[in-house]
């Protein structure tokens, strides 16, 4: 275990989906939805096998048990990108990235009520506190839904952000599900593949031809957020997920930095505050996770015979 290095993981992998967005979101005045899934997707494969070539982990890490299980993750997890990925189009990053904070929230929820986890009051009031805070966040943006066409457009932006934390919560419970007979590498790599052809069936609703430029920036998403698997998946090999994951929310100052020196976007007042206390929420869940697990290992312990 070497807890520095787990976090500096993480930071590189949070830095890089950050950029990710960013590059899909300089596409999104052209390029569709699912054209940018596609993208993601398809060019993160040969990162994510060259990674399992490395360590020595292409033959056995593909090994499925569930190919159904692989595929219900990856339907929820694409449909999870695509809505994110429109919502870019529409919305400033950070608040993208604020409003995305949902998903962890809502996985303790969903948690509670497809794998009979138990929940206390205290990480539901938690959950709570988040909920206040995406509201602050999403109150401006729903009362211009009759406003000027702008406006009703970052109101339905706000909308399918917001439905993609759902999905993406969806998403953790499967894997939450599937880590118990699938490796992770298998998980990775099949969601990868997965999103890739379905986002093929999009095609109908308007692909286009993107330019030299876009085409760069696309392919570099791909490989970033490929890469960013990596970086993420094995920051937890260095460190426990406790250690690493209140470090997620470092892609709020990425993404206040980018969205004002790259888009020019200006956070509002209410933005600032809601995302403050969905962190804080996270932040409060996490630590609440780890107490638990301490003691539930404390417990296994004492229930241990000693020889």
């Amino acid at each position: 275990m070497s807890p520095f290095k787990g976090i500096a993981l993480k930071l590189c992998s949070v830095l890089l989906f950050v950029v990710m967005a960013s590059l899909i979101k300089a596409t999104s005045d052209h390029v569709p939805p699912g054209q940018a899934v596609f993208f993601r997707s398809l060019f993160a494969i040969p990162v994510i096998l060259a990674w399992l070539m490395v360590r020595g982990d292409l033959r056995t890490g593909l090994k499925v048990q569930s190919r159904m299980g692989h595929f219900w993750r990856g339907f929820v997890g694409t449909t999870a990108m695509g809505l994110m990925f429109a919502g870019l189009g529409l919305l400033p990053l950070p608040e993208v990235t604020a409003l995305g904070y949902t998903a962890p929230l809502l996985t303790v929820v969903f948690a509670a009520m497809f794998l009979d986890e138990r929940v206390g009051l205290f990480r539901m009031s938690a959950v709570g506190l988040g909920l206040v805070g995406v509201l602050i966040v999403l109150a401006p943006r729903l009362s211009t839904l009759t406003g000027e066409t702008v406006q009703t457009m970052q109101a339905v932006g706000a909308v399918l952000v917001l439905l993609g934390a759902v999905c993406a919560a969806l998403a953790q419970i499967y894997i939450r599900k599937m880590v118990a007979t699938e490796q992770t590498s298998a998980i990775v790599f099949y969601f990868s593949l997965t999103s890739t052809l379905l986002s093929l069936l999009t095609i109908p609703f308007g692909w286009v031809i993107p330019g030299g430029t876009e085409t760069v920036l696309l392919i570099l998403a791909g490989l970033l957020g490929g890469m960013g698997q990596i970086f993420l998946t094995s920051a937890y090999r260095f460190a426990d997920a406790s250690v690493v994951a209140p470090f997620d929310y470092a892609s709020m100052l990425f993404a206040l930095l980018i969205g004002y020196f790259v888009f020019s976007e200006v956070p509002t007042g209410a933005m600032l505050l809601g995302a403050a206390l969905v962190i804080a929420a996270g932040i409060i869940i996490i630590l609440r996770e780890r107490h638990l697990g301490l003691k539930r290992g404390q417990a296994r312990a004492a229930r241990t015979p000693q020889g």
